[in-house]
């Protein structure tokens, strides 16, 4: 076989760091973008916070279903059908040109970025376990009695219940002097420590301790605990009939015998080990002006960010090769930054303003007007590819007087109506959550009623359909739902 040199051409999709980096930007939320920026500042001397055109740039908006992409019409087509090019073009007199800020495309922002981000973050809370200790170093609790409540401690989990065998406590302890009964006599101990009930083993336990200590002068109060002793299982399937007749009570004294349990917590341990507060900055706002709903980036969000052109200009006059390479290569660096945020606020605000020109219903009349949509929708409207959507709406919050809405929650697939339409699924869990809240507590509508009264409004929605709308939304079954209260 004889060796041979050919010639081809072709087209090969390559993907260099500067097109990496603003794609890997166009998919962090504002918080990671925001300490992202953070870092290029400290490491790049060439960037800088340009407060000075928070007061100087003009107040720019986007309409529903209007914008001007001639700006960053090269950013588009190299984000359309994920086909990027090898090299993104660059002026050559961009030092004369380039203009230096980030555009916002919303209103002027009320305060000014001072170079400074504030990245906010939950406030940590006490734990459980925490709280419990610092109470046993209160009590009066002997060296013994402390490592068994030390342990006993560390087997009650988040709720509150302890989760670990009396008689395996035991064996770790390594004791053979110590045995079930002290254990259990410390567990009391612990028992009576705020929350009043943590380190029960059942549900059953758990309220009849908070019943003994928390009611005192309630005639019903043995007859809630036997209620709770010995009947706890028809309590949670709510098969109040059979309690009536067991317990020989009627329908008005089980009433009141029920609104003393349920001053109860059956999970004590939420009392105290609360989850620590996540904040959200939305990237973009939507409000109503003059009749319009208008999409407006959030200023706050990303600062405005330009190149010092007293240091850039230090690579003419530097006095070796490596100073003058240095200054060059992050001026560069900067201007890719900068240019790669611009390319975000643009793609985002086009994404936002056609998900708001689509769904002015909900923002109009809320959730049961909102009209089923998927990302290839939203793709073909603003000529990207669907994966470019997708890093667009994830992490990525808006505004409006409804409320702070991720932008993805405005994509849902469609049901075929009567009339040969069709309908949200956001909207038909609206319509479940709004029957369910209506309904009559004691006689709660069934997945199959729940069929039928969407059907009176044009809507055809299988029965298990509606149980798999109704399971998302953590309602319970009619049966859990029932109630004489």
């Amino acid at each position: 076989m004889r060796q041979s040199l050919q010639l081809k051409m072709g087209q090969q999709l390559t993907m260099t760091p500067q097109l990496q980096q603003a794609i890997r930007l166009l998919q962090l939320s504002s918080l990671d973008l925001q300490t992202e920026i953070q870092e290029a500042l400290d490491s790049n001397p060439l960037l800088e916070v340009d407060a000075e055109s928070n007061e100087s740039e003009p107040d720019n908006e986007a309409h529903a279903g209007q914008r001007d992409d001639s700006s960053h019409q090269e950013t588009s087509d190299a984000l359309k059908n994920e086909q990027l090019p090898d090299e993104l073009p660059v002026d050559s007199s961009w030092d004369d040109t380039y203009t230096s800020s980030t555009p916002t495309q919303g209103s002027s922002p009320s305060k000014s970025f001072d170079g400074e981000l504030d990245v906010y973050q939950g406030e940590t809370s006490e734990s459980l376990q925490d709280h419990l200790l610092w109470q046993m170093q209160l009590s009066h609790f002997s060296d013994e009695d402390a490592a068994i409540a030390e342990i006993i401690i560390e087997s009650i989990n988040d709720n509150g219940y302890l989760t670990t065998p009396i008689d395996e406590i035991v064996e770790s302890l390594d004791n053979p002097e110590i045995g079930q009964e002290e254990v259990c006599m410390v567990l009391k101990r612990i028992q009576h420590f705020d929350p009043v009930g943590v380190g029960a083993r059942s549900v059953s336990e758990c309220l009849s301790i908070q019943l003994q200590q928390l009611v005192s002068d309630n005639p019903l109060k043995e007859v809630a605990l036997e209620l709770i002793e010995q009947h706890m299982d028809l309590l949670g399937s709510r098969d109040y009939r059979s309690i009536m007749r067991k317990m020989r009570l009627s329908e008005a004294d089980l009433k009141k015998v029920m609104q003393l349990i349920q001053q109860l917590h059956p999970h004590p341990g939420e009392q105290v080990a609360e989850k620590p507060v996540e904040y959200v900055i939305p990237d973009v706002s939507v409000v109503k002006k003059q009749g319009r709903w208008v999409v407006e980036l959030n200023p706050d969000s990303v600062p405005k960010l330009k190149v010092n052109e007293e240091y850039a200009a230090l690579s003419r006059a530097a006095k070796s090769e490596a100073d003058s390479q240095y200054i060059k290569s992050h001026t560069q660096e900067a201007r890719w930054f900068i240019k790669s945020l611009e390319s975000r606020n643009d793609t985002l605000l086009k994404v936002a303003n056609c998900i708001v020109q689509r769904q002015q219903g909900f923002f109009e009349h809320g959730e049961e007007a909102m009209k089923p949509m998927v990302l290839n929708d939203v793709a073909e409207a603003v000529d990207m590819h669907e994966s470019t959507i997708s890093r667009v709406t994830t992490q990525k919050y808006l505004h409006s007087p409804r409320g702070v809405f991720e932008l993805k929650y405005f994509f849902s697939s469609h049901v075929n109506t009567e009339t040969g339409g069709e309908c949200s699924s956001t909207a038909i869990r609206a319509l479940i959550k709004k029957l369910v809240a209506a309904e009559n507590r004691a006689k709660p509508l069934s997945d199959s009623k729940i069929a039928e009264l969407i059907a009176e409004q044009g809507i055809k929605v299988a029965r298990r359909t509606i149980a798999k709308y109704r399971e998302s939304l953590n309602i319970s079954s009619s049966s859990q739902r029932k109630s004489l209260l």
